[in-house]
């Protein structure tokens, strides 16, 4: 920690004395992302308001050789912003100036604080809004969407950040501010995005607006089971139509939801399904009296007469990771991605996994891409619970990973999910992406510990690996 102390004068003549946070008291409002279980104190807080802030900053770490993490509105849900109890954590959340809207050529100019549905907002009086929409887009910023690929319910038919980001201004960890941008050449951009903040920091976004479709049509079916609401997703899906989106719910989000923001889903629905269709009416409204004749084994149908009705459909779906809080003290949410003809085998064995261990889950997910978003529900007061659920939520990713899915589809890896690296990839596929990041970052200071379940080229022990990598020496790669 001396390190840390004598870094901290040096902090105060970057931002001001007003701009860094020493006191353990106040430090406590960082020690955790939207991912509660996992806590540390940051060793000091920092928060800059321009890029020249940050670059010294992070040059003065780098002098110092203490670590540091970057963090936006602190709402993601792997621990990626997990800051470091011997190191600085620097939040952008004072970064949040929109500093362009050029509608003429469809994009933005953003600072990373800037708050996701804020876009939208300065964008829709030109006819254009944001279209990566995470269900916290009401507090997440859009540096933290970058950082972690988010997706959100539209991403489906629109994509997910990366398809939304034409260029980033960039911290790297040498403290050089430097321009990413697509063009020929490595695609560095695209590296970046994604990268859960182990490249750099993000300072600036230009992003790609994409144009208000003509017409919205939102329906919300109640069923008497999950199996049947999935039924009626792959045959959507199959019959040719992409909506905007396909959300679900099982019963207990259900009831989640309706403790939270009294949402009037349809009473003893065992699950719900949102579908939402979206571009020029004669499509849409073919496309919605198809999706209406699929759904038929629904109990209930509600159509959205306006945009008031729409908003309260999607009331409970947008509230559902938050109002669990209702119905358990504590949870852990996952996010793993299935094929979507996988989703009933898969939802009975998290199913009967809950009952063998004893552990509710609540399943909410993006079912027309198959993204997996189970609750998995503990009383962190009672002994042994966290660990069953963290238990039970290790046995979920392993059943993605048995059906030919991932991981994570949009809330990164982080700290939480970085042990389950090696059941993905091998140790040649780990030791190639860690060569990308040593690329940017050899010493090993920018947000360590995050993504990799060990220190393999480079990590939180400074310095590259021992020997030559085996990819190196087969002349299938180059070290930096």
């Amino acid at each position: 920690m001396a390190l840390l102390d004598a870094l901290v004068e040096r902090l105060r003549e970057i931002v001001g004395a007003e701009s860094v946070i020493s006191d353990p008291a106040e430090l406590a409002t960082y020690d955790c992302d939207g991912l509660t279980y996992h806590r540390a104190t940051p060793g000091v807080v920092v928060l800059p308001d321009t890029a020249e802030q940050i670059a010294a900053i992070v040059r003065a770490c780098a002098d110092a050789g203490v670590p540091y993490v970057a963090r936006g509105s602190g709402t993601g849900l792997s621990g990626g912003a997990l800051p470091r109890t011997d190191g600085v954590l620097i939040v952008t959340s004072r970064m949040r100036r929109v500093l362009e809207v050029d509608a003429a050529n469809q994009r933005a100019v953003v600072e990373p604080g800037v708050i996701n549905l804020d876009v939208t907002r300065a964008a829709r009086p030109y006819g254009y809004y944001f279209a990566p929409d995470p269900s916290s887009q009401q507090v997440c910023s859009i540096g933290g969407n970058v950082a972690e690929n988010s997706g959100g319910a539209h991403c489906l038919k629109y994509g997910f950040t990366v398809n939304h980001v034409l260029a980033c201004e960039v911290v790297t960890p040498d403290g050089e501010i430097v321009e990413l941008t697509e063009g020929p050449g490595y695609d560095l951009l695209g590296a970046f995005v994604g990268s859960e903040g182990t490249l750099g920091i993000t300072t600036k976004v230009t992003v790609r607006l994409t144009r208000l479709p003509e017409t919205v049509r939102t329906l919300l079916a109640g069923f008497d089971s999950m199996e049947r609401a999935g039924a009626a997703v792959s045959a959507i899906i199959a019959d040719g139509v992409v909506p905007a989106a396909i959300e679900m719910m099982d019963a207990l989000s259900i009831e989640a939801a309706e403790a939270a923001v009294s949402c009037g889903y349809p009473p003893g629905a065992g699950a719900v399904l949102i579908v939402e269709l979206d571009g020029p009416a004669s499509e849409v409204d073919a496309q919605f009296e198809r999706v209406k004749e699929l759904c038929a084994e629904a109990f209930e149908l509600r159509v959205a007469a306006d945009d008031t009705e729409r908003g309260l459909i999607w009331r409970g779906r947008k509230s559902a990771f938050a109002a669990v809080g209702r119905i358990s003290p504590d949870y852990i949410v996952q996010d793993g991605v299935i094929p979507r003809t996988m989703l009933p085998q898969v939802l009975a064995r998290i199913d009967a996994i809950s009952r063998e261990r004893g552990v509710r889950v609540a399943n909410v997910f993006h079912a027309g891409d198959g993204n997996l978003h189970p609750l998995v529900l503990f009383d962190g007061s009672e002994a042994g619970a966290g660990e069953r659920a963290e238990e039970v939520s290790g046995r979920i990713i392993d059943l993605c990973i048995e059906h030919g899915g991932s991981i994570t589809g949009e809330h990164g890896v982080g700290i939480d999910k970085a042990k389950h690296m090696p059941r993905m990839f091998t140790g040649e596929d780990l030791d190639t992406m860690q060569m990308v990041r040593c690329a940017f970052d050899p010493a090993g200071l920018c947000n360590p510990g995050k993504v990799y379940p060990t220190p393999r080229l480079c990590g939180e022990v400074p310095g590259r690996r021992k020997g030559v990598h085996p990819l190196v020496e087969s002349g299938k790669a180059d070290l930096f």
